[in-house]
């Protein structure tokens, strides 16, 4: 199985127009993903390759049966379309465009609260479950499917540790690219539930990094939740105190938010951390053989 998104999925690309947008909703649907209908305002009647264009999601919601958006629109629409998203009722909204203001993003985390849309994102390279499905920007060519669910806060981080999988014929049920800004949607947690109630992910790899604490919360629930065997890693214990790297949300303020104290919270709730995604790869073969 996946989770998230798979083989029903049928996707509505905001910003399909685009530049980036169609780029990347061509190289979706030639992977099989149901790359079903665009949305730019005032563009509606059009189409890219085949793929109807409408002025609002509603109207292709309603046209094509789509029930999953994907975002691509500039930084400074982006939350407006994530909420049109959920107004016109698609059970997931991926909003790969970064750059999205923190005020921005805590009004959509509020509105998106009472409706049953999940968010992944912003900032972040979407979702893929191998062979079913792929929304957003992870490489399909690094993927093979499999019982190994991933979710990371790092999309780069995600590739490598999937193509370290990969290379051992170690297969993906999904994965998830969450994002690395303070105000997002889905999380780690969220993550670790839906694999543990997935029955054919049968191991999960966490991928975090420096600043916050959602790692060790994650772990906190992994320890009480999850019976399933957790692989982690944590990107950055060589950055500066004080200095943001890379995503916003990575930055360590005084002793909170370290790599070391994320690590050693995963292991006390018995997960085993990776020191490079290449351990990663090798504690999980290990714990497959």
């Amino acid at each position: 199985m996946a989770v998230l998104i798979d083989q029903d999925t049928r996707v509505v690309v905001h910003g399909l127009t685009g530049k980036e947008g169609s780029f990347h909703a061509l190289r979706n649907r030639d992977y099989g993903t149901k790359i079903v209908a665009g949305m730019t305002p005032g563009k509606g009647g059009q189409d890219v390759e085949g793929i109807p264009v409408f002025d609002t999601a509603a109207e292709a919601v309603l046209e094509t049966g789509a029930n999953t958006s994907l975002i691509f629109v500039p930084a400074r629409f982006a939350a407006d379309s994530i909420l049109e998203a959920a107004e016109a009722g698609v059970g997931l909204a991926v909003c790969i465009t970064e750059g999205l203001p923190v005020t921005d993003m805590a009004r959509v985390h509020s509105y998106l609260e009472k409706t049953e849309t999940a968010l992944v994102g912003p900032n972040c390279p979407g979702l893929i479950s191998p062979g079913k499905s792929n929304v957003g920007i992870i490489p399909g060519e690094i993927c093979i499917p499999g019982p190994v669910g991933l979710v990371s806060r790092s999309g780069t981080l995600t590739y490598q540790v999937v193509h370290e999988m990969t290379q051992r014929n170690i297969g993906q049920s999904t994965c998830i690219g969450i994002g690395g800004d303070p105000v997002h949607g889905v999380d780690h947690i969220d993550a670790l539930r839906l694999f543990q109630e997935d029955p054919e992910t049968e191991l999960i790899v966490l991928i975090g990094e420096i600043g916050g604490d959602a790692e060790e919360r994650a772990a906190a629930y992994a320890e009480a939740h999850v019976t399933k065997p957790v692989i982690a890693y944590i990107a950055g214990f060589t950055a500066p105190p004080g200095k943001r790297m890379g995503h916003a949300g990575a930055i360590v303020t005084g002793s909170s938010g370290t790599a070391q104290a994320k690590k050693e919270a995963l292991e006390a709730a018995g997960i085993r951390v990776g020191t490079t995604p290449t351990e990663v790869g090798e504690l999980v073969a290990a714990a497959m053989s």
